[in-house]
């Protein structure tokens, strides 16, 4: 384990220790690792010291037991049965941190814009998070040695409300690293370690917090520092930000500050693992006296991940913007600026053409991956003019498909029934076909018990939340007091979460008003409830949003179909927990990946989804259902065929298996579980990441140098 910051986390733990009775000095030492948010008994260990106070503050285990009243506290403090689950708790996360291989390894940098590990550490917004933050969880859990590298934002990524006419309304919220379970990494001096970031007219000096993840410390970089400019103490203040100066700042600081953050922690990377590109200047601050120099130390160890074919999500800036971020960087290292320039342009000689951070990290990688095996044919015909003497099959562009961190999605009645079944130690080898052999087995009733456990958490979470929802933004009283009677637990409850945007396809659901009210409201009934935020500049993506809620006003749908504001992580996790069917409707072939149906396989969801992204390669006819992947250019068409698909297999088959006696609907989840478990689990991720581009040794499809 990288010792840079771990005194930082000592002290923070002692801190907090010393603000409470003796007795829970193990609650303190566990509120500093993450890794009590995917033990079994970990979140509930917090929520009964003080459950009202834990959920105010965010499920937050700092704020906690700062905030806790003193009579929460002294009742703790004589529950000998909780001080026993604490130590215990303690005991396991201390032995695990402090075992496997120490600081003497050279670990894997892993460079990521966002890490959602938990709705506690507001530094994520969606899907990229959510992987970054599984991946370095299944890291901690195998020992494999890594550091993680992000930026701090203290206003985290906008707090969504909806107003009466259905538009998003954004804001943000201030947050204060006092009080998350992290620490300033601090010298020998007892000062702050600092580095130093030229930015076109400005220096910025970043700060170094260190979160513990397990055994991976992940290093938060923050411009909130006094010396430096208010522009500079913005940029990572907010995450995504749509001013290009603001983001092309904070891509800086990532990449060039990151590097230059392990330099002075004393952190030498084997390998340098770029999770999308926006940390991709990192390989333009390296050893070596010219550029080409630097360069080809990056190649050497750096690897890249690339997550969207979605042309947006691949930034690019005209080249004068470039060139005045990177002007003093290419003036303190001596190099010559349009030598930069050319490697950001898919055509070098191009002047003309825009410096994309995507052709730039694909250039200064040993090894590219896509993010599913589709994505991955995609992702080879994107950049083909890169390497223009190669065949497109030729392209040096693997996959790795995504995986989730079983721990971490897994409801606790699910977790529970597979304990009994498969072994208490099935987590462990969760991507071993072989763990999920005997699922077959299964107890039909057992299985259904827990599916509805799970619905009926769901079920609680939308009546407590939706009257508050609805009430704030001016709904009459009759609507609002309806949300407090929303869903049964045995009716069919399907879901669909995740960022809004246009080709996500949110619309299809609503595509005819009619049909859809009329399933929703027929003999056998469904409930759906729909989450998600448009980014603030997306004014496309509000208008989905808004179309979807222009439906409350249709007779039935009042208890049967919910938007659920604010979508987080710990929503997320109620979701595909609680929703018997998963639905997702990209425009192929728009889908990277996609791992919000893979947390939902582990609770025995089934998917519903277009054969895109991870589905095109784990749909085998048993397992869930399927809407055509076939890329068209008449997008009207396409719509109105697919939503026409979607109506007629939930009439024709998914509400009829779901209401049937027999066992078909139970033998589907049997097969969900069997067939995808294993193959959409981080563990296997992890490995595939480990033996394809981790491996120093590795030089399977080399970049061109081009």
């Amino acid at each position: 384990m990288v010792d840079a910051g771990r005194r930082d986390i000592e002290r923070a733990v002692s801190g907090l220790a010393a603000r409470l009775p003796a007795e829970l000095a193990p609650l303190a030492s566990i509120a500093y690792d993450y890794s009590w948010c995917w033990h079994a008994d970990g979140p509930a260990l917090f929520e009964a010291v003080d459950a009202e106070r834990w959920a105010a503050c965010g499920h937050n285990p700092v704020r906690l037991l700062r905030e806790a009243p003193q009579e929460s506290l002294d009742r703790t403090a004589a529950d000998d049965a909780l001080l026993a689950r604490a130590a215990d708790i303690d005991a396991r996360l201390r032995a695990h941190r402090e075992g496997g291989p120490d600081g003497a390894v050279d670990p894997v940098a892993y460079f990521c814009a966002e890490y959602a590990v938990h709705v506690s550490l507001p530094v994520y917004s969606g899907g990229l998070g959510a992987l970054a933050g599984d991946l370095i969880k299944e890291a901690a859990d195998r020992s494999l040695p890594m550091v993680a590298v992000g930026l701090l934002y203290r206003q985290g990524y906008f707090r969504q409300r909806i107003d009466l006419t259905g538009w998003q309304r954004e804001y943000w919220l201030e947050n204060d690293p006092a009080l998350l379970p992290m620490a300033l990494v601090r010298g020998e001096d007892g000062e702050p370690v600092t580095v130093s970031v030229p930015v076109r007219d400005e220096t910025i000096v970043v700060q170094i917090w260190r979160v513990d993840v397990g055994r991976v410390p992940l290093f938060l970089l923050d411009a909130d520092r006094p010396e430096n400019s208010a522009f500079a103490r913005f940029s990572t203040a907010q995450l995504y930000v749509g001013d290009p100066a603001v983001r092309l700042t904070q891509y800086a600081l990532l990449g060039i500050g990151g590097a230059r953050a392990l330099g002075a922690l004393g952190v030498d990377p084997v390998v340098v693992h770029l999770n999308e590109g926006h940390a991709a200047y990192a390989a333009l601050d390296g050893p070596g006296a010219t550029l080409q120099d630097v360069v080809e130390h990056a190649r050497r160890r750096t690897v890249f991940t690339t997550h969207t074919p979605v042309p947006a999500g691949n930034d690019a800036y005209a080249g004068p913007e470039i060139a005045e971020l990177l002007e003093p960087l290419a003036r303190e290292r001596g190099f010559d600026l349009d030598e930069i320039l050319r490697l950001g342009r898919t055509h070098p000689e191009a002047e003309h053409e825009p410096f994309g951070i995507t052709q730039l990290a694909l250039r200064t990688s040993r090894a590219a991956n896509a993010v599913s095996r589709r994505h991955g044919d995609v992702a080879r015909e994107m950049w083909a003019d890169i390497w223009p003497d190669r065949l497109t099959q030729d392209i040096p562009i693997g996959h790795v498909t995504n995986g989730v961190h079983v721990p971490t999605w897994v409801g606790g009645p699910m977790r529970a029934l597979l304990d009994e079944h498969l072994g208490p130690r099935w987590i462990e080898h969760a991507a071993d076909p072989a763990t999920w052999a005997s699922i077959d087995a299964l107890d039909g009733a057992e299985l259904r018990a827990v599916r509805r456990r799970q619905r009926e958490a769901l079920i609680a979470m939308i009546r407590e939340r939706i009257p508050r929802d609805r009430l704030a933004r001016g709904e009459e009283r009759g609507f609002a007091q309806a949300g407090a009677e929303a869903f049964e637990p045995d009716v069919l409850t399907i879901g669909f979460a995740r960022r809004v945007a246009t080709y996500k396809r949110m619309g299809l659901l609503v595509h005819d008003v009619e049909r859809a009210v009329g399933i929703v409201g027929g003999h056998q009934p469904l409930q759906l409830v729909v989450a998600g935020k448009a980014h603030p500049k997306d004014d496309p993506g509000k208008e989905l949003i808004q179309h979807l809620l222009h439906v409350r006003g249709a007779p039935g749908t009042a208890t049967r179909v919910v938007f659920v504001a604010d979508y987080d992580v710990a929503i997320a996790a109620k979701l595909v927990q609680g929703c018997d069917v998963w639905v997702n409707l990209p425009r192929p072939p728009m889908e990277a990946s996609g791992t919000s149906g893979m947390k939902s396989v582990l609770n025995g969801g089934l998917q519903l989804s277009v054969l895109d992204g991870w589905w095109a390669e784990a749909y085998d006819g048993t397992n869930g259902w399927a809407l055509p992947g076939d890329v068209d250019a008449d997008h009207q068409a396409q719509d109105a065929r697919d939503a026409a698909r979607l109506y007629e297999l939930l009439e024709g088959e998914i509400l009829p298996s779901f209401y049937d006696t027999e066992n078909g609907w139970v033998d589907m989840m049997r097969a969900s579980l069997r067939t995808l478990a294993p193959r959409f689990s981080a563990t296997r991720m992890l490995a595939d990441y480990a033996r394809l581009l981790y491996d120093p040794g590795r030089q399977a499809r080399p970049v061109s140098r081009r």
